[in-house]
């Protein structure tokens, strides 16, 4: 797989994958995660997935010129997430091409992240996640060297979306 800075004519190709990821989770009855609406329509969305693209941490992974997966870093949501006590390179967003579960994407753009806080000398990846459901989320950042270190509830129309966030030191 090559992996390449992410820029704005990836926006739709990175929608594409989460809408692919939420079709999944739907088939799968994992509705808790990012509900059932395709994020392609969400202006909030489309907004979050524009602003990493323009900030430059949109990463796009590929497989034969098609993106299969998506990393992007820079600051964590600081309205939900407790900030580092040290210089760190937080994963803000992994989706990759349900199709191909299984294959390996998510870990190697996971390396990538990895390769590039060594590069920045920053010693603290971390990532936060959905927590809910059977916690299977919590246990893929786990099998890639994360640890759970604080919990958060986001309020999310009349219930509440549990999140877990996770580090890894380099």
């Amino acid at each position: 797989m090559e992996i390449r800075t992410g820029t704005q004519d990836d926006v739709p190709a990175v929608l594409a994958l989460l809408d692919g990821a939420t079709e999944w989770l739907v088939a799968n009855g994992r509705t808790g995660q990012w509900g059932t609406e395709p994020h392609s329509t969400n202006p909030r969305r489309i907004a979050q997935i524009t602003g990493f693209a323009a900030d430059g941490g949109l990463w796009i992974g590929e497989r034969d010129g098609r993106a299969v997966g998506a990393l992007a870093v820079g600051a964590p949501n600081q309205e939900k997430i407790p900030p580092a006590t040290e210089p760190e390179l937080y994963i803000r967003l992994l989706v990759t091409d349900r199709t191909a579960k299984g294959s390996g994407i998510g870990t190697e753009l996971i390396q990538h992240a990895l390769r590039l806080a060594k590069e920045e000398g920053v010693e603290l990846v971390r990532v936060d996640c959905y927590a809910g459901d059977d916690g299977a989320l919590v246990r893929y950042y786990e099998r890639q060297g994360f640890t759970r270190t604080e919990t958060f509830a986001v309020p999310v129309n009349d219930s509440v979306w549990p999140g877990q966030v996770l580090a890894r030191r380099l």
